[in-house]
């Protein structure tokens, strides 16, 4: 089956580059990895080091409680983070938590030998989903720790079918797997894996972070001022499109709103801005913190989202409509009720809210406006509020037990530093 495995990715990645020539973002990751070959050759990686590796910006998010917890606590420690998506290197690659940061080259056995002979982590850090075979197997063979966090598991992931094995044998190379819920760890275990703790999600601990520590922007407060906002985050067209008839209407004249859309090209927002028949600025226009009469701000940059929650009092998250929901964890930390479309059942703090009066699922504009206005009844938004706030405070924690477990189960670190 590693043959197979070999040939198969031999194959995928000569497509990619193939396919590279006319997808940015695949070009990115194909001359990024090119750039950093000779780079990578002439790096000392003096010292000892810890090894992180995600997917892309998603995972990151979700490891990076772990990583900064390691940087607090083992000071002399390296570490060395990569992704395989550009959508993650290119936006994090000034990131100053980490020592190193590059894309992981291609699996196949040569690259992963060159990369541990370099950086021979104490401890390696993989987080969700994007598990490579010959890497893994060169991690067991040094018997360097190795744990995956954040994982969360469904008997329809291809882990648990029956053409599976060669996946889950990647799966059950962990030394310890961290899983979100009791689900994921029945699998396991039913799998004959025994060596899984139920921590939760490490993105609620990051959450929490960012809500303690939201940077401020005068030109929002400003905007805001003394009224009511709906802040949109994330948002595709279709979820714009049922938006407009709440943005537009009746209901919401005593209200702004700040749409901060995924797709931020010039196109996009031009798109909406054309839609928009109430008064709107875009965010870069603004030059200064001066009385910003406008009903609706519209984003048009990117890093600002997970802070623009602060200045809301309900949010609507995008993606519902489409491939998943976005991130409605951020909002919640601010006790911000949550509106978001029918595609929400992959997540489990988007069922916790639905189930218990604090997110709200919605399958058109009509249900969207009958969702606003009954979050203007101050007890339904009480409760909402409370059950948002509720869930995160009532999950915090993944990242401690991740730290207690490398604290006991890899001594060749530096004294653990409280």
């Amino acid at each position: 089956m590693a043959i197979l495995y070999f040939l198969l990715s031999q194959i995928a990645y000569f497509f990619i580059r193939i396919a590279s020539l006319w997808n940015k973002k695949l070009a990115l990751g194909i001359q990024g990895r090119k750039v950093q070959k000779a780079a990578f050759e002439k790096e000392p990686f003096n010292g000892e080091w810890i090894w992180m590796h995600c997917s892309s910006l998603g995972e990151f998010e979700q490891g990076r409680p772990v990583l900064e917890a390691i940087r607090h606590r083992y000071p002399e420690i390296k570490i060395a983070l990569t992704f395989f998506s550009p959508s993650g290197y290119e936006i994090r690659k000034n990131y100053e938590g980490a020592d190193y940061i590059a894309y992981l080259p291609f699996d196949s056995p040569g690259n992963a030998k060159k990369w541990l002979d370099k950086i021979r982590p104490r401890l390696a850090i993989f987080v969700k989903y994007d598990l490579w075979y010959y890497y893994l197997k060169s991690l067991a063979y040094r018997q360097t720790p190795r744990i995956l966090i954040s994982a969360r598991f469904s008997p329809k992931h291809r882990f648990f079918k029956w053409y599976g094995g060669f996946s889950r044998k990647m799966l059950l190379s962990f030394s310890t797997i961290f899983v979100q819920d009791d689900l994921s760890k029945k699998l396991l275990l039913k799998r004959g894996y025994k060596d899984v703790i139920i921590a939760g999600d490490n993105r609620i601990d990051r959450v929490a972070q960012i809500a303690n520590t939201s940077d401020t922007y005068p030109i929002l407060e400003r905007f805001v001022g003394n009224q009511p906002v709906l802040v949109c985050g994330s948002t595709w067209p279709p979820d714009e499109d049922v938006l407009m008839a709440l943005l537009q209407s009746e209901k919401f004249k005593n209200w702004k709103a700040i749409l901060a859309p995924h797709d931020i090209s010039l196109a996009h927002i031009q798109q909406i801005t054309e839609k928009l028949t109430v008064s709107n600025v875009k965010y870069s226009q603004v030059k200064d913190a001066h009385d910003i009469p406008q009903k609706v701000m519209v984003i048009d940059n990117i890093g600002m989202l997970s802070s623009l929650y602060q200045y809301g009092k309900i949010a609507y998250i995008g993606g519902g409509f489409g491939t998943g929901l976005h991130n409605t964890l951020e909002p919640i930390a601010f006790g911000l009720p949550v509106v978001f479309g029918p595609k929400y059942h992959k997540f489990e703090e988007s069922v916790h809210l639905v189930q218990n009066g604090g997110g709200f699922s919605i399958q058109n504009k009509e249900e969207l406006l009958q969702t606003f206005e009954k979050l203007q009844n101050p007890e339904v938004y009480k409760k909402a509020s409370t059950v948002a706030k509720d869930f995160l405070e009532n999950n915090k924690g993944a990242t401690e037990m991740v730290m207690k477990w490398i604290a006991i189960k890899v001594p060749a670190l530096k004294p653990y530093i409280e």
